[in-house]
C-alpha cells in the first residue's frame, strides 16, 4: 500500500481539508476498462489484457476524443497529446481496453472536482496499483472541464482522474497536468450525484470492487461506456457550471 508522500501531506494541512484519494496507490486501485474483443476472462468479466498493464503502451493520437455513456447522461472529452503526453497516452490505452466502463464516480465535490478510476473488479485493480507512469510538466490550468490524473505525489499517476468544476489553479504548482477538456456535457459531468459526500472508501472499492459500492453506496453514477472516438472534432470551450459559493477552505490536491 502506498503512503502519501509527504509534501501532500502539507499541503492538505495548509488547505483544512481531507486529501483526495484519487489514485490510491495502497489499496485503492485503478479503474478497469471492459474489453475490446470478444472474449473476457473469467476472473475479471473484461479484457485479458487489463491484467497485463505493461503491454499496453500503444501511442495517442496528436488529438483525439472520448465519448462517457454514464447513468447521468452523456458527456465527451477531447484529449491533446502535446498537453501531456504521458497522461494522454495513458488514458488512451485505459479507454480503447474499455477500463472505465462500469466504473463509479467514487468521489464529488461540489465547486471542486468530480473523481473516478478505481475499477469494478479487484482483480484488475491489484493489477494497476503499481502501474505508475511519470510526470508530465503542466502545460495547462486546472480549468473547469479539464481532466487530470490524480496522484499520491511525484511520478505516481495510474488510472484514477477527476474533472474540474472549479477554476482550481492553485492545483497547478503541485504538478497537476491537465491532459483534456470536456467539449459537451459539462452539464451531465456537474449533475452527477454527490450526496455521499467522500464517505467510500477507496480501500474497499480497490478490494471488494463494485460489490462494496453496490452494497453501501447504491445512488453513486457510473460510467456505462467510455470509447475512443477518432478524430476527434475542434476544441471548443467547456461549458462553466453555474456560479455557486465556494467553500471557506479550498479542498486538498487529488491524490492517489
Amino acid at each position: 500500500m502506498k503512503r502519501v508522500a509527504p509534501w501532500m501531506m502539507a499541503i492538505a494541512l495548509l488547505l483544512s481539508a481531507r486529501l483526495v484519494s484519487a489514485q490510491t496507490q495502497s489499496s485503492t486501485q485503478k479503474p478497469a476498462t471492459t474489453t475490446h474483443t470478444a472474449t473476457t476472462h473469467a476472473a475479471t468479466g473484461s479484457d485479458p489484457a487489463l491484467l497485463h498493464p505493461a503491454t499496453l503502451t500503444a501511442k495517442a493520437p496528436d488529438v483525439y476524443e472520448v465519448t462517457f455513456d454514464t447513468t447521468k447522461g452523456m458527456f465527451v472529452v477531447q484529449v491533446t497529446r502535446a498537453w501531456a503526453p504521458l497522461g494522454a497516452d495513458r488514458f488512451y490505452n485505459l479507454v480503447r481496453h474499455h477500463y472505465y466502463d462500469g466504473v463509479a464516480f467514487f468521489r464529488v465535490v461540489p465547486n471542486f472536482m468530480v473523481q473516478f478510476g478505481l475499477n469494478g473488479s479487484p482483480a484488475v485493480n491489484k493489477a494497476w496499483m503499481n502501474a505508475n507512469i511519470k510526470d508530465d510538466p503542466v502545460t495547462q490550468s486546472n480549468k473547469p472541464g479539464y481532466i487530470t490524473f490524480a496522484t499520491a505525489g511525484p511520478n505516481t499517476r495510474t488510472t484514477q482522474v477527476f474533472i474540474n468544476y472549479a477554476n482550481n489553479a492553485f492545483l497547478d504548482g503541485q504538478g497537476f497536468a491537465p491532459f483534456g477538456m470536456v467539449t459537451s456535457g459539462m452539464e451531465v459531468v456537474t449533475a452527477i450525484y454527490s450526496g455521499d459526500d467522500e464517505r467510500p472508501d477507496q480501500g474497499a472499492i480497490t478490494n471488494q470492487g463494485n460489490a462494496y459500492l453496490s452494497k453501501n453506496f447504491p445512488n453513486l453514477d457510473k460510467v456505462k461506456t467510455a470509447k475512443v472516438t477518432s478524430p476527434a472534432p475542434a476544441a471548443t470551450p467547456a461549458k462553466k457550471p453555474a456560479a455557486a459559493s465556494k467553500p471557506a477552505a479550498k479542498p486538498a490536491a487529488p491524490q492517489q
